[in-house]
């Protein structure tokens, strides 16, 4: 039985593949809690289903669900959800440019708290995507109060019961905090490392970086006037 599942989302990442095997095996070998790794194929068009089957082949701790078709990173980041059988899940991007042995950072607080949430320091990427990213939580801040500082970041741990509930649209993955707020969950964020991008591309331009989360915070906001919380106190 695991106690923590990674979802690791792909769509288009075969350069990056077989470093993705090598650093999330070096990880579990040494995790503080049995891990198992769950990559989400995003119907990809390249090489990435091929040789997401043979790493699963040869891993035992490693499993994948497919797409048919393209369904965008807030629909495999739900279907991961919707899949994990283990009492915390996290993810983490298969372009690395965040490391898996800061799983452990977040791991520490999890105790605690229902979603912890890396925020990456010193980040490694263009001026233009820190500032339009800087904006887009900025915006995103007003509008649902979250305290987070980095919501984009790619890393984080969460009890699978509460990212069960969540009620997942297209671009709620940057709303994740929030989402948990919503449940009375409590939330924290945690500075990790950062790196560049060493193959593939990035899949964000402007429009999906700053102008597509603003138009996701008016979703969010009719999500939370509509969303339904309760809590059981008997069964007979």
């Amino acid at each position: 039985m695991y106690e923590f599942t990674i979802i690791v989302p792909v769509y288009n990442e075969e350069e990056n593949l077989e470093r993705v095997e090598k650093e999330l095996l070096s990880y579990i070998e040494k995790a503080p809690k049995t891990t198992a790794i769950l990559f989400v194929n995003d119907g990809s068009s390249d090489n990435s289903q091929q040789l997401i089957e043979t790493i699963c082949q040869r891993q035992e701790h490693f499993q994948f669900i497919s797409f048919v078709e393209n369904r965008g990173l807030s629909a495999a980041i739900k279907a991961g959800f919707d899949t994990v059988t283990s009492p915390l899940v996290g993810y983490i991007d298969s372009d690395l440019q965040t490391h898996p042995e800061d799983f452990n950072l977040l791991l520490e607080h999890i105790g605690e708290y229902d979603l912890v949430t890396g925020v990456r320091a010193d980040r490694k990427d263009s001026f233009v995507k820190n500032m339009s990213s800087k904006i887009a939580n900025g915006i995103r801040r007003a509008f649902t109060h979250d305290g987070m500082d980095d919501t984009g970041c790619p890393l984080k741990v969460i009890k699978t019961e509460y990212a069960k509930r969540i009620p997942m649209f297209t671009g709620l993955h940057r709303f994740l905090p929030a989402m948990i707020l919503l449940q009375n969950g409590k939330i924290v964020q945690i500075p990790i490392r950062h790196f560049p991008r060493t193959a593939g591309t990035a899949k964000y331009h402007l429009w999906n970086r700053l102008f597509g989360p603003l138009v996701d915070c008016f979703a969010y906001l009719w999500m939370k006037k509509k969303y339904i919380n309760y809590e059981i106190e008997k069964k007979g």
